[in-house]
C-alpha cells in the first residue's frame, strides 16, 4: 500500500531483508496509510546512493515526506557521519539515519523475531520511552530517534 503524498508521510529505505522486517514490524503499530517500507537497497551505501539520486529530487517536491535510512553500523563509529553526508542541508530536518549497532541479527538473538522487535520500537516511539530503543545494539540512535519523535509521533500516532 502505498502512502497519500498529500498527506505527512515516511518512507522508509531499509539496507536488506533483516531491517527491511524489523520496520515492517513498526508498520504494524502505526497508521499504515503513513509510512510506507521500500524494498531493501542492497547494502548500507546502496541506501545512501539510492537516497541520493532517487529521493532528494523528489522530497523536494512533497515537502509533507519524511525518509528513515535504515541501515547497518556494522560497529563503525563514523558510519552516522558518512551517512549525514548524504543529506542535503535542506532536508536534514526531514531525513533520519537509524539502525542497529552492529547487524538486526545479533539484535533478533537478544529480542526476538524482528517483527516483535518492530512492534516494540513502534511502542517505545509512540509512549516516549526507551525500554527497546535503550538496548545496547540500538541506544546509539537516541539523539535520531529525539529528532524523528517530534516530527513524526502526532502523524503515525493520532495523538
Amino acid at each position: 500500500m502505498s502512502v497519500n503524498q498529500y498527506l505527512p508521510h515516511v518512507l522508509v529505505l531499509p539496507e536488506d531483508d533483516a531491517n527491511s522486517q524489523l520496520a515492517n514490524g513498526f508498520t504494524l503499530d502505526v497508521s499504515t496509510r503513513q509510512i510506507q517500507v521500500l524494498e531493501p537497497a542492497g547494502g548500507w551505501m546502496k541506501v545512501l546512493e539510492c537516497f541520493e539520486s532517487d529521493h532528494v529530487r523528489a522530497m523536494q517536491s512533497c515537502t509533507p515526506r519524511y525518509m528513515v535510512l535504515l541501515i547497518d553500523f556494522d560497529g563503525v563509529p563514523g558510519r552516522l557521519n558518512v551517512a549525514k553526508n548524504f543529506i542535503p542541508d535542506h532536508l536534514t530536518d526531514r531525513v533520519f539515519v537509524l539502525g542497529v549497532w552492529t547487524e538486526p541479527e545479533k539484535l533478533r538473538a537478544d529480542l526476538g523475531s524482528y517483527e516483535t522487535i518492530g512492534m516494540a520500537l513502534a511502542k517505545d516511539c509512540r509512549e516516549e520511552t526507551d525500554t527497546t530503543w535503550g538496548h545496547d545494539l540500538l541506544r546509539h540512535n537516541a539523539a535520531e530517534i529525539d529528532r524523528l519523535r517530534d516530527r513524526v509521533r502526532p502523524f503515525l500516532f493520532h495523538l
